[in-house]
């Protein structure tokens, strides 16, 4: 029990930190309502999927230093860089129909655009593979990894879906009509600062 406290914990820490993927959400749910956001959460919980299996089956190709992990900071920058430019592009083009967006096509647009964003962020690998560390050190059983995995996967998708909920209500979007270019822009000069951060960041440690 302790030791699922300390990974529920860590965890949903981790899911608080606003990043690429919130914003995503934040922008898609403001602009498009919750069910149009819902293609981008179920995107962002396939991604971190993929890297709580990887992790936790024992793979390391993601360790900070390792090249892979270099082509994926480095890849995850520029299309921080492209997100960002994205969103200040469309600042006020969005329009807040009063019925969500919904559809095929824009759900699948929307898988494919979180699935991209939160498998190309450094930190879900980071993450995952120093919480599979530190349940590698203390011998945890394989039924009690699978089911912290099961777990964070349930946790992404609900906390996810949780903040689409509550910002793309429809009095909520109503309400930020007006206010949506100026998050849209203050969205996209966040996320381009972040990928400058991460370059300078990547820059400094290979200089050392």
């Amino acid at each position: 029990m302790h030791d699922f406290l300390f990974i529920a914990a860590a965890h949903f820490l981790s899911l608080l930190s606003p990043g690429p993927d919130f914003f995503l959400i934040a922008r898609t749910s403001l602009a498009h309502g919750w069910r149009g956001a819902a293609g981008t959460c179920v995107g962002i919980t396939v991604a971190n999927a993929v890297f709580i299996v990887a992790a936790f089956a024992g793979l390391s190709v993601l360790k900070a230093g390792s090249t892979a992990f270099l082509v994926v900071r480095l890849a995850g920058c520029a299309y921080l860089l492209y997100l960002g430019w994205l969103f200040l592009r469309h600042a006020g083009k969005s329009r807040l129909d009063a019925k969500p967006a919904t559809g095929k096509a824009r759900w699948r647009g929307g898988v494919a655009m979180g699935f991209v964003s939160a498998i190309l962020n450094p930190k879900n690998a980071l993450f995952y593979v120093s919480l599979a560390t530190v349940l590698a050190a203390r011998q945890t059983s394989p039924v009690a990894i699978v089911a912290y995995g099961a777990w964070m996967i349930v946790a992404v998708l609900a906390w996810d879906m949780a903040v689409a909920l509550a910002i793309g209500s429809s009095a909520l979007r109503q309400r930020f009509a007006r206010a949506l270019p100026l998050l849209e822009r203050l969205s996209g000069m966040m996320l381009i600062v972040l990928a400058v951060v991460l370059l300078a960041d990547q820059a400094g440690n290979g200089s050392r």
